[in-house]
Protein backbone atom coordinates (compact mmCIF):
# COMPACT_ATOMS: atom_id res chain seq x y z
CA UNK A 1 0.00 0.00 0.00
CA UNK A 2 2.97 2.87 0.78
CA UNK A 3 4.39 1.56 -2.50
CA UNK A 4 1.08 2.37 -4.04
CA UNK A 5 0.54 5.80 -2.55
CA UNK A 6 4.05 6.77 -3.22
CA UNK A 7 3.63 6.33 -6.58
CA UNK A 8 0.53 8.26 -6.95
CA UNK A 9 2.40 11.12 -4.99
CA UNK A 10 4.97 10.48 -7.93
CA UNK A 11 2.07 11.06 -10.55
CA UNK A 12 0.23 14.03 -9.18
CA UNK A 13 4.23 15.94 -8.42
CA UNK A 14 4.98 15.23 -12.32
CA UNK A 15 1.83 16.65 -12.99
CA UNK A 16 2.40 19.64 -11.15
CA UNK A 17 6.08 19.86 -11.79
CA UNK A 18 6.53 19.02 -15.27
CA UNK A 19 3.36 20.11 -17.62
CA UNK A 20 4.77 19.05 -20.87
CA UNK A 21 5.99 16.23 -20.26
CA UNK A 22 3.96 13.24 -21.22
CA UNK A 23 2.43 12.05 -18.16
CA UNK A 24 -0.95 9.64 -17.95
CA UNK A 25 -2.42 7.29 -15.16
CA UNK A 26 -0.29 4.58 -14.67
CA UNK A 27 -1.99 1.60 -12.70
CA UNK A 28 -0.50 -1.32 -11.16
CA UNK A 29 -3.66 -3.23 -9.46
CA UNK A 30 -4.62 -6.10 -10.89
CA UNK A 31 -7.65 -5.97 -13.15
CA UNK A 32 -10.95 -7.78 -13.20
CA UNK A 33 -13.00 -8.92 -15.94
CA UNK A 34 -16.21 -7.52 -14.63
CA UNK A 35 -17.88 -5.52 -17.62
CA UNK A 36 -20.61 -3.19 -17.13
CA UNK A 37 -22.35 -1.69 -19.77
CA UNK A 38 -22.48 2.04 -21.48
CA UNK A 39 -25.22 2.37 -20.19
CA UNK A 40 -24.88 1.42 -16.74
CA UNK A 41 -21.74 3.26 -16.44
CA UNK A 42 -23.20 6.95 -17.86
CA UNK A 43 -25.69 5.93 -14.65
CA UNK A 44 -22.84 5.46 -12.43
CA UNK A 45 -20.94 8.21 -12.84
CA UNK A 46 -24.20 10.39 -12.82
CA UNK A 47 -25.08 9.20 -9.84
CA UNK A 48 -21.58 9.80 -8.17
CA UNK A 49 -21.04 13.24 -9.28
CA UNK A 50 -24.67 14.21 -7.91
CA UNK A 51 -23.63 12.78 -4.77
CA UNK A 52 -20.63 14.28 -4.56
CA UNK A 53 -22.03 17.52 -5.75
CA UNK A 54 -24.31 17.43 -2.85
CA UNK A 55 -21.10 17.00 -0.31
CA UNK A 56 -22.23 13.81 0.31
CA UNK A 57 -18.33 11.43 1.32
CA UNK A 58 -17.30 9.63 -1.49
CA UNK A 59 -17.79 6.34 0.57
CA UNK A 60 -21.02 7.07 1.34
CA UNK A 61 -22.12 7.63 -1.73
CA UNK A 62 -20.59 4.62 -3.57
CA UNK A 63 -22.37 2.19 -0.56
CA UNK A 64 -25.89 3.82 -1.73
CA UNK A 65 -24.50 3.18 -5.23
CA UNK A 66 -23.98 -0.40 -4.39
CA UNK A 67 -27.31 -0.82 -2.41
CA UNK A 68 -29.30 0.00 -4.89
CA UNK A 69 -27.74 -1.88 -7.93
CA UNK A 70 -28.63 -5.69 -8.21
CA UNK A 71 -26.66 -8.51 -7.85
CA UNK A 72 -24.30 -8.16 -11.32
CA UNK A 73 -21.72 -6.01 -12.22
CA UNK A 74 -22.40 -3.33 -10.91
CA UNK A 75 -22.50 -4.48 -7.24
CA UNK A 76 -19.27 -5.68 -8.20
CA UNK A 77 -17.74 -3.25 -8.99
CA UNK A 78 -18.95 -1.06 -6.37
CA UNK A 79 -17.77 -3.05 -3.51
CA UNK A 80 -14.63 -3.10 -4.65
CA UNK A 81 -13.81 0.68 -5.08
CA UNK A 82 -14.88 0.55 -1.78
CA UNK A 83 -12.73 -1.24 -0.23
CA UNK A 84 -9.60 0.20 -1.91
CA UNK A 85 -10.61 3.61 -1.47
CA UNK A 86 -11.41 2.65 2.43
CA UNK A 87 -7.43 1.54 2.52
CA UNK A 88 -6.90 5.10 1.09
CA UNK A 89 -6.33 4.47 -2.59
CA UNK A 90 -8.09 7.51 -5.08
CA UNK A 91 -11.22 6.47 -7.33
CA UNK A 92 -8.89 6.61 -10.31
CA UNK A 93 -6.97 4.25 -8.85
CA UNK A 94 -9.71 2.02 -7.48
CA UNK A 95 -11.73 2.05 -10.83
CA UNK A 96 -7.84 1.11 -12.12
CA UNK A 97 -8.29 -2.12 -11.27
CA UNK A 98 -11.34 -2.72 -14.17
CA UNK A 99 -9.34 -0.66 -16.82
CA UNK A 100 -10.87 -3.00 -19.69
CA UNK A 101 -14.55 -1.79 -18.42
CA UNK A 102 -13.73 2.44 -17.81
CA UNK A 103 -10.83 2.78 -20.41
CA UNK A 104 -7.96 5.08 -20.66
CA UNK A 105 -9.82 8.04 -21.41
CA UNK A 106 -12.35 7.37 -18.22
CA UNK A 107 -9.46 6.63 -15.72
CA UNK A 108 -7.47 9.70 -16.63
CA UNK A 109 -10.32 12.09 -16.48
CA UNK A 110 -11.28 11.06 -12.94
CA UNK A 111 -7.30 11.53 -11.75
CA UNK A 112 -7.22 14.77 -13.54
CA UNK A 113 -10.67 15.92 -11.46
CA UNK A 114 -8.67 14.30 -8.12
CA UNK A 115 -6.04 16.84 -8.98
CA UNK A 116 -7.77 19.49 -9.96
CA UNK A 117 -10.24 19.23 -7.00
CA UNK A 118 -13.28 19.27 -9.77
CA UNK A 119 -14.34 15.61 -9.38
CA UNK A 120 -18.18 16.02 -9.64
CA UNK A 121 -17.84 17.85 -12.45
CA UNK A 122 -15.07 15.99 -14.58
CA UNK A 123 -17.86 12.72 -13.57
CA UNK A 124 -20.41 14.96 -15.14
CA UNK A 125 -18.67 15.17 -18.43
CA UNK A 126 -17.46 11.83 -18.45
CA UNK A 127 -21.22 10.63 -18.33
CA UNK A 128 -22.26 13.45 -21.06
CA UNK A 129 -19.59 12.06 -23.19
CA UNK A 130 -20.58 8.32 -22.68
CA UNK A 131 -23.85 9.14 -23.64
CA UNK A 132 -22.86 11.13 -26.55
CA UNK A 133 -20.33 8.06 -28.11
CA UNK A 134 -23.03 5.71 -26.99
CA UNK A 135 -25.36 7.58 -29.54
CA UNK A 136 -23.38 8.49 -32.26
CA UNK A 137 -22.92 4.30 -32.35
CA UNK A 138 -26.68 3.64 -32.33
CA UNK A 139 -26.56 5.67 -34.88
CA UNK A 140 -24.14 3.81 -36.80
CA UNK A 141 -25.41 0.53 -36.23
CA UNK A 142 -28.92 1.57 -36.95
CA UNK A 143 -27.95 2.74 -40.33
CA UNK A 144 -25.98 -0.52 -40.98
CA UNK A 145 -28.50 -3.01 -39.89
CA UNK A 146 -31.54 -2.35 -42.65
CA UNK A 147 -28.75 -2.92 -45.63
CA UNK A 148 -26.89 -5.69 -43.98
CA UNK A 149 -30.58 -7.24 -43.65
CA UNK A 150 -31.43 -7.29 -47.38
CA UNK A 151 -28.03 -8.42 -48.04
CA UNK A 152 -28.06 -11.43 -45.98
CA UNK A 153 -31.99 -11.96 -47.20
CA UNK A 154 -30.46 -12.07 -51.43
CA UNK A 155 -27.92 -14.07 -50.21
CA UNK A 156 -30.49 -16.85 -48.45
CA UNK A 157 -32.52 -16.20 -51.70
CA UNK A 158 -30.54 -16.83 -54.41
CA UNK A 159 -28.57 -19.54 -52.44
CA UNK A 160 -32.46 -21.66 -51.92
CA UNK A 161 -32.71 -20.99 -55.60
CA UNK A 162 -29.49 -22.51 -57.01
CA UNK A 163 -29.81 -25.23 -54.16
CA UNK A 164 -33.21 -26.22 -53.97
CA UNK A 165 -34.73 -24.99 -56.89
CA UNK A 166 -32.55 -25.83 -60.09
CA UNK A 167 -31.46 -28.70 -59.31
CA UNK A 168 -34.98 -29.90 -59.26
CA UNK A 169 -35.55 -28.65 -63.13
CA UNK A 170 -32.09 -29.51 -64.48
CA UNK A 171 -32.83 -33.41 -65.00
CA UNK A 172 -35.75 -31.65 -67.93
CA UNK A 173 -33.02 -29.31 -69.37
CA UNK A 174 -30.37 -32.00 -69.64
CA UNK A 175 -33.35 -35.05 -71.02
CA UNK A 176 -33.68 -32.83 -73.76
CA UNK A 177 -31.12 -32.60 -76.46
CA UNK A 178 -30.67 -28.87 -77.27
CA UNK A 179 -28.07 -26.88 -76.65
CA UNK A 180 -28.18 -24.76 -72.96
CA UNK A 181 -27.41 -21.26 -72.99
CA UNK A 182 -24.55 -20.24 -71.23
CA UNK A 183 -26.16 -18.65 -68.35
CA UNK A 184 -27.62 -21.65 -67.67
CA UNK A 185 -24.84 -23.87 -68.03
CA UNK A 186 -23.27 -21.45 -65.57
CA UNK A 187 -25.68 -21.86 -63.29
CA UNK A 188 -25.81 -25.77 -63.55
CA UNK A 189 -22.14 -25.03 -62.86
CA UNK A 190 -22.64 -23.22 -59.50
CA UNK A 191 -25.53 -25.61 -58.42
CA UNK A 192 -22.94 -28.55 -58.67
CA UNK A 193 -20.43 -26.89 -56.99
CA UNK A 194 -23.15 -25.48 -53.76
CA UNK A 195 -24.96 -29.18 -53.57
CA UNK A 196 -21.30 -31.03 -53.29
CA UNK A 197 -19.19 -28.31 -51.15
CA UNK A 198 -21.95 -26.14 -49.62
CA UNK A 199 -21.38 -27.32 -45.86
CA UNK A 200 -17.38 -26.95 -46.44
CA UNK A 201 -17.81 -23.58 -47.26
CA UNK A 202 -20.19 -23.10 -44.39
CA UNK A 203 -17.74 -24.26 -41.83
CA UNK A 204 -15.14 -21.96 -43.61
CA UNK A 205 -16.97 -18.84 -43.70
CA UNK A 206 -18.14 -19.86 -40.21
CA UNK A 207 -14.89 -20.47 -39.11
CA UNK A 208 -13.35 -17.03 -40.68
CA UNK A 209 -16.06 -15.57 -38.71
CA UNK A 210 -15.13 -17.53 -35.53
CA UNK A 211 -11.32 -16.54 -36.17
CA UNK A 212 -11.18 -12.82 -37.16
CA UNK A 213 -11.52 -11.21 -33.78
CA UNK A 214 -8.29 -13.21 -33.33
CA UNK A 215 -7.05 -12.34 -36.51
CA UNK A 216 -7.40 -8.34 -36.30
CA UNK A 217 -5.13 -8.53 -32.86
CA UNK A 218 -2.36 -8.75 -35.51
CA UNK A 219 -1.14 -5.05 -35.51
CA UNK A 220 -0.32 -5.68 -39.41
CA UNK A 221 -3.93 -7.16 -40.32
CA UNK A 222 -5.81 -4.67 -38.21
CA UNK A 223 -3.92 -1.47 -40.04
CA UNK A 224 -4.50 -3.38 -43.30
CA UNK A 225 -8.10 -3.76 -42.42
CA UNK A 226 -8.51 -0.16 -41.25
CA UNK A 227 -7.65 1.00 -43.74
CA UNK A 228 -9.24 -0.55 -46.22
CA UNK A 229 -12.46 -0.01 -44.09
CA UNK A 230 -11.83 3.97 -44.74
CA UNK A 231 -11.75 3.71 -48.13
CA UNK A 232 -15.27 1.86 -48.68
CA UNK A 233 -17.64 4.18 -50.44
CA UNK A 234 -20.56 5.31 -47.91
CA UNK A 235 -19.33 3.64 -45.05
CA UNK A 236 -15.16 4.34 -45.01
CA UNK A 237 -17.12 8.14 -44.74
CA UNK A 238 -19.32 7.30 -41.37
CA UNK A 239 -16.28 5.85 -39.93
CA UNK A 240 -14.44 8.33 -41.14
CA UNK A 241 -16.56 11.34 -39.19
CA UNK A 242 -16.76 9.18 -36.56
CA UNK A 243 -13.30 9.01 -35.32
CA UNK A 244 -12.59 12.65 -36.05
CA UNK A 245 -15.93 13.41 -33.98
CA UNK A 246 -14.54 11.24 -31.38
CA UNK A 247 -10.92 12.41 -31.22
CA UNK A 248 -11.69 16.12 -31.47
CA UNK A 249 -14.18 15.70 -28.69
CA UNK A 250 -11.79 13.82 -26.44
CA UNK A 251 -8.97 16.27 -26.99
CA UNK A 252 -11.33 19.37 -26.15
CA UNK A 253 -12.38 18.06 -22.85
CA UNK A 254 -9.09 17.17 -21.67
CA UNK A 255 -7.65 20.48 -22.84
CA UNK A 256 -10.84 21.66 -21.02
CA UNK A 257 -9.34 20.08 -17.98
CA UNK A 258 -6.23 22.25 -18.04
CA UNK A 259 -4.85 18.64 -19.18
CA UNK A 260 -1.41 19.69 -21.28
CA UNK A 261 -1.02 19.07 -24.97
CA UNK A 262 1.12 16.38 -25.31
CA UNK A 263 -0.19 14.75 -21.96
CA UNK A 264 -4.11 15.44 -23.40
CA UNK A 265 -2.78 13.86 -27.24
CA UNK A 266 -1.02 10.54 -25.73
CA UNK A 267 -4.40 9.92 -23.46
CA UNK A 268 -6.53 10.49 -26.78
CA UNK A 269 -4.33 8.35 -28.95
CA UNK A 270 -4.91 5.66 -26.40
CA UNK A 271 -8.18 5.86 -25.87
CA UNK A 272 -9.29 6.06 -29.62
CA UNK A 273 -9.89 2.15 -30.72
CA UNK A 274 -9.19 3.20 -34.44
CA UNK A 275 -5.26 1.89 -35.48
CA UNK A 276 -4.92 4.10 -38.24
CA UNK A 277 -5.96 7.31 -36.19
CA UNK A 278 -4.28 5.74 -33.10
CA UNK A 279 -0.62 5.55 -35.38
CA UNK A 280 -1.24 8.72 -36.93
CA UNK A 281 -1.55 10.49 -33.30
CA UNK A 282 1.26 8.59 -31.47
CA UNK A 283 3.66 9.52 -34.40
CA UNK A 284 2.78 13.13 -34.06
CA UNK A 285 4.20 13.17 -30.14
CA UNK A 286 7.46 12.71 -30.82
CA UNK A 287 7.46 15.94 -33.11
CA UNK A 288 5.00 17.82 -31.00
CA UNK A 289 7.66 17.10 -28.04
CA UNK A 290 10.27 18.99 -30.15
CA UNK A 291 7.70 22.26 -30.26
CA UNK A 292 6.02 21.59 -33.84
CA UNK A 293 2.54 22.80 -33.91
CA UNK A 294 -0.09 19.98 -33.82
CA UNK A 295 -1.78 21.41 -36.98
CA UNK A 296 1.29 21.31 -38.93
CA UNK A 297 1.38 17.18 -37.96
CA UNK A 298 -2.49 16.58 -38.60
CA UNK A 299 -1.61 17.99 -41.70
CA UNK A 300 0.96 15.41 -42.84
CA UNK A 301 -2.06 12.79 -43.33
CA UNK A 302 -4.92 14.47 -44.98
CA UNK A 303 -6.57 11.51 -45.82
CA UNK A 304 -7.38 11.16 -42.23
CA UNK A 305 -7.55 14.82 -41.25
CA UNK A 306 -8.96 16.60 -43.73
CA UNK A 307 -8.37 20.18 -44.75
CA UNK A 308 -11.00 21.84 -42.05
CA UNK A 309 -9.74 20.05 -39.10
CA UNK A 310 -6.40 21.23 -39.81
CA UNK A 311 -7.64 24.70 -40.40
CA UNK A 312 -9.31 24.98 -37.35
CA UNK A 313 -6.77 23.61 -34.99
CA UNK A 314 -4.57 25.89 -36.70
CA UNK A 315 -6.78 28.75 -35.63
CA UNK A 316 -7.31 27.45 -32.49
CA UNK A 317 -3.40 27.35 -31.59
CA UNK A 318 -2.51 30.92 -32.95
CA UNK A 319 -5.62 32.51 -30.68
CA UNK A 320 -4.90 30.31 -28.21
CA UNK A 321 -8.77 28.82 -27.53
CA UNK A 322 -7.94 25.31 -29.20
CA UNK A 323 -10.55 23.52 -26.45
CA UNK A 324 -13.54 25.54 -28.46
CA UNK A 325 -12.55 25.16 -31.84
CA UNK A 326 -11.66 21.62 -31.55
CA UNK A 327 -15.82 21.09 -29.39
CA UNK A 328 -16.56 22.86 -32.78
CA UNK A 329 -15.36 20.58 -35.04
CA UNK A 330 -17.01 17.38 -33.11
CA UNK A 331 -20.48 19.00 -33.17
CA UNK A 332 -19.94 20.04 -37.06
CA UNK A 333 -18.75 15.90 -37.64
CA UNK A 334 -21.18 15.00 -34.96
CA UNK A 335 -24.30 16.64 -37.34
CA UNK A 336 -22.68 15.42 -40.61
CA UNK A 337 -23.22 11.63 -39.02
CA UNK A 338 -26.71 12.34 -38.42
CA UNK A 339 -27.26 13.66 -41.81
CA UNK A 340 -25.34 10.91 -43.04
CA UNK A 341 -27.01 8.00 -41.40
CA UNK A 342 -30.34 9.55 -42.13
CA UNK A 343 -29.80 9.81 -45.70
CA UNK A 344 -28.05 6.22 -45.73
CA UNK A 345 -30.95 4.07 -46.40
CA UNK A 346 -31.90 6.37 -49.19
CA UNK A 347 -28.50 5.96 -50.81
CA UNK A 348 -27.92 2.11 -50.21
CA UNK A 349 -31.75 1.14 -51.04
CA UNK A 350 -32.06 1.32 -54.66
CA UNK A 351 -28.49 -0.31 -55.20
CA UNK A 352 -29.73 -2.85 -53.09
CA UNK A 353 -32.96 -3.73 -54.88
CA UNK A 354 -31.13 -3.42 -57.84
CA UNK A 355 -28.26 -6.18 -57.09
CA UNK A 356 -31.42 -8.20 -55.97
CA UNK A 357 -33.35 -7.62 -58.97
CA UNK A 358 -30.29 -8.44 -61.25
CA UNK A 359 -29.46 -11.38 -59.36
CA UNK A 360 -32.97 -13.08 -59.07
CA UNK A 361 -33.81 -12.46 -62.72
CA UNK A 362 -30.41 -13.68 -64.02
CA UNK A 363 -31.84 -17.33 -62.39
CA UNK A 364 -35.55 -16.48 -64.19
CA UNK A 365 -33.47 -15.76 -67.21
CA UNK A 366 -31.48 -19.23 -66.67
CA UNK A 367 -34.69 -21.11 -65.75
CA UNK A 368 -37.20 -19.59 -68.46
CA UNK A 369 -34.84 -19.78 -71.21
CA UNK A 370 -33.96 -23.39 -71.98
CA UNK A 371 -37.77 -23.70 -71.48
CA UNK A 372 -38.54 -21.37 -74.29
CA UNK A 373 -36.12 -23.51 -76.54
CA UNK A 374 -37.57 -26.82 -75.58
CA UNK A 375 -41.26 -25.61 -76.41
CA UNK A 376 -39.88 -24.05 -79.62
CA UNK A 377 -38.45 -27.56 -80.64
CA UNK A 378 -41.56 -29.40 -79.52
CA UNK A 379 -43.74 -27.20 -81.61
CA UNK A 380 -41.41 -28.09 -84.64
Amino acid sequence: MNKLLLRWDNFLTALIRAPKKVTTLKLATPQFSVRLSVKEQIIFMKRLSMMLRAQMPIITALQMIEGDAKRGSLKVIASSVIADIASGQTLSHALGRHKKTFGFFVLNIIAVGERSGSLPENLEYIAIELKKKQELKNQIIGALIYPAIVTLATCAITIFLIVYIFPKIVPIFLSVKTTLPWSTRFLITVSDFLSTYGWHLLFVAVLCVMLTPFILRISAVALFATRMLLHVPVVGTLFRYYNLAQITRTLGLLIVSDVPIMTALDITARSTSNVVYRRALEEALPHIATGKKLAQELQKSPQLFPILVVQMVQAGEKTGNINTTLTYVSQLYEADIRDLTKNLTTIIEPVLMLVMGLLVGFIAISIITPIYGITQNLHQ
